[in-house]
């Protein structure tokens, strides 16, 4: 058996830039896992992609399968034959799929008994005759969500594909895929190379491909990117703000990647530099510069696919393209200054927010309403939130809104302070969309955060109270987001809210739009189930969640004191032992259908297990009692891990179920009070289930 690197390539069209990255990873993962499931020995995987090409180059792959022994297990001898020890037709069916006779089958004892079985040696295939299925098959696999026919075959894939390249070692590997045959010809650049070129052998892989003005490897030429992009940078005395995304697209888009920079006329910074960043990197796939301040600086970076002997010509081109763009945003922005936000507060009353809950118009007038009214609880100047809240939605209908909708909030922030709102105001309308996404900013202000709060809680209630809760995929209004979202500025702004209350605020601001008679509860729980795979992104346990759940406080700062409370109790030598008996007293309670005494009769009390127990009990109730009323519950229950050896003493020694009723309901209390006792933080029953 021989080893050798093996070289997969499939050359093809243009292929979709935002999913490039993905579709290379995916490739090479499904096909090591094709040689793996195959026993085809192999090294390392290493995927590659340029926007013509998906490859993968795998170290060490053997040139032929291992060999196996194959065993099939049959019928029991006793269904095997018959009284007379003649083969059943249930056994001479099985022979006859394997292709042998019953009497050439071996014997398989087991505890179980006997059973029929065939074993064979099955010779391993070699690498040629088995590559091209594997590689249809990782093509198969991938995630393209709508493949495409090209030229009068029925194939279909991502995009056109022109070139197959299968090698191991300097041996090509014949055959057809994606009906193509394969052969050693790969594409070239598109303009320094358009020939294309050749390869011998496997190894040489890049090598080749740089040859013809081509990088193979993604990470390098990402790489290459980066570094250029930070010297055009340092050259222009500016920076670049990090976007991973737009980096991987970029370099999904060049196979010879050149960087350069340019310039643009200094009177379009009189725009605020949202939309313009917008426009460069959205429309352009341009890398913005800005100064150590964040302002945004006349100059921009860019990649192109040409190495050119007159790169101004290139740079030139740029400027004009770019130049009306940024005409068309200060356009926008002078002719939205015109009408003050104020005035574009009715026209939301043509935009629908949805049929049975009414207009934006109608939605931002709930909004003040509630965010005034939590600003206030919060301390703050429920005026400005009010004003906040009546304006959020205005920039809604200005034209740079309406062509960049990714500055909504933000260019309302800007329109607000040229009619001489607030800046509690203006800022307010730009923090009540926060967070837009996962680890973005929240609201820095008490009025931006009553804002955003109640725009998620109008939401929310209005979908629940109207019978529209999302299920599966399938959440058009955004409410996880926004229920994440608004749970992480109460609890990360450490703000004194409880969901109840809020969620009864925003039903009635509804009127009686709503139908659904069960709106609160559906909402609260809804927010309580949004903790779990929050605090999971965390690292925190789901059985840690469950136990603070079952006690479903709804004041989302008190939530997470508990959770952390229970997570840092889990890690104490006492935790798996109280949370078994505490599991135990659950159940033994359970059991019981009459009332239990609220007090322990301590004239009752015989074995001295059960007398430590009380003890114990009070004095932990004495120094737990302290933490909780700081809400300290990490003390709480780290007073309560003193009880462990009692409560394990206590089951061991003492019959809860006793046969003199006095003593048993008295033993019963003392159960009820001990679970009572934990109870005040979580149900700590239920960790490590």
């Amino acid at each position: 058996m021989e080893f050798a690197t093996l070289l997969v390539e499939i050359g093809t069209e243009e292929l979709p830039p935002k999913a490039l990255k993905g579709l290379s990873e995916a490739f090479a993962s499904n096909l090591a896992q094709q040689l793996t499931d195959n026993t085809i020995k192999h090294g390392e995987v290493r995927a590659m992609a340029t926007p013509r090409r998906l490859a993968v180059q795998v170290t060490e792959v053997a040139s032929q399968q291992e060999d196996q022994v194959v065993e099939k297990r049959g019928p029991s001898v006793d269904v095997a034959f018959d009284a007379d020890g003649n083969p059943t037709k249930a056994a001479q069916g099985w022979a006859r799929s394997n292709g042998i006779s019953v009497e050439q089958a071996e014997r398989l004892s087991t505890d179980k008994g006997e059973w029929l079985l065939y074993r064979a040696e099955v010779k391993g295939q070699p690498l040629h005759a088995i590559l091209p299925d594997f590689v249809a098959k990782a093509l198969d696999q991938l995630p393209v969500p709508k493949p495409m026919r090209w030229g009068n075959s029925n194939v279909q894939f991502i995009r056109p594909v022109h070139t197959v390249t299968m090698l191991h070692g300097d041996e090509l590997i014949a055959g057809e895929v994606l009906g193509v045959a394969s052969n050693n010809k790969l594409l070239g650049h598109r303009f320094h190379c358009p020939q294309g070129t050749s390869i011998r052998h496997a190894d040489e892989y890049e090598e080749v491909l740089e040859k013809a003005w081509v990088v193979a490897d993604f990470a390098k030429r990402r790489a290459n990117i980066q570094a250029g992009i930070n010297e055009q940078a340092q050259t222009a005395k500016g920076r670049v703000q990090p976007d991973a995304e737009l980096l991987d697209e970029v370099t999904a888009l060049v196979e010879w990647p050149v960087v350069l920079s340019a310039d643009f006329d200094a009177e379009f910074l009189n725009v605020p530099k949202e939309p313009l960043i917008v426009t460069m990197k959205d429309d352009q796939r341009y890398f913005p510069l800005e100064d150590n301040e964040g302002n945004l600086l006349p100059t921009f970076v860019f990649v192109t696919n040409i190495d050119s002997k007159d790169p101004q010509q290139i740079i030139s081109g740029n400027q004009r393209v770019v130049r009306p763009r940024l005409a068309d945003a200060q356009f926008f922005f002078e002719t939205d200054k015109k009408t003050p936000l104020a005035e574009r507060v009715d026209s939301l009353a043509t935009i629908l927010f949805q049929k049975q809950l009414g207009s934006i118009k109608d939605k931002s007038d709930r909004i003040a309403l509630v965010a005034g009214k939590i600003a206030a609880q919060l301390g703050s100047n429920s005026d400005i939130a009010e004003r906040a809240g009546f304006l959020c939605k205005a920039d809604l209908t200005s034209q740079m809104v309406l062509e960049f909708p990714e500055t909504q909030g933000v260019m309302g922030m800007h329109y607000a302070r040229h009619d001489g709102e607030p800046d509690g105001v203006a800022e307010a309308i730009f923090e009540h969309y926060l967070p837009r996404f996962s680890g973005d900013q929240l609201p820095q202000t008490v009025p931006g955060c009553a804002v955003a709060i109640a725009d998620k809680l109008d939401s929310l209630v209005g979908i629940f109270g109207i019978g529209q809760t999302p299920k599966g995929d399938r959440d058009p209004f955004a409410l996880r987001r926004s229920a994440i979202g608004l749970l992480r500025i109460i609890v990360e702004k450490d703000l004194p809210l409880d969901l109840q209350e809020l969620v009864a605020l925003a039903k009635e601001s509804f009127g009686n739009l709503l139908t659904n008679p069960d709106v609160e509860n559906e909402v609260v729980e809804f927010l309580l189930g949004r903790f779990r795979p929050w605090y999971q992104e965390q690292g925190i346990s789901v059985d840690v969640i469950q136990a603070v759940l079952a006690r479903r406080p709804t004041a989302p700062v008190d939530f997470d004191r508990r959770v952390h409370a229970v997570a840092a109790f889990r890690q104490l030598p006492e935790a798996d032992a109280l949370a078994a008996a505490n599991k135990r007293v659950a159940n033994i309670l359970a059991k019981v259908d009459s009332p239990i005494a609220d007090k322990i009769d301590s004239g009752l009390l015989s074995a001295q297990e059960e007398i430590e127990l009380v003890k114990a009990l009070e004095e932990a109730e004495l120094r737990s009692a302290d933490a909780l009323k700081a809400s300290d519950y990490t003390g709480a229950l780290k007073a309560l891990a003193a009880l462990q050896k009692p409560v394990d003493a206590f089951f061991d020694n003492v019959m809860v179920n006793a046969d003199d009723d006095a003593v048993r309901e008295n033993r019963q209390a003392l159960l009820q009070r001990l679970r009572g006792l934990f109870l005040q933080i979580a149900d700590i029953s239920v960790l490590n289930q």
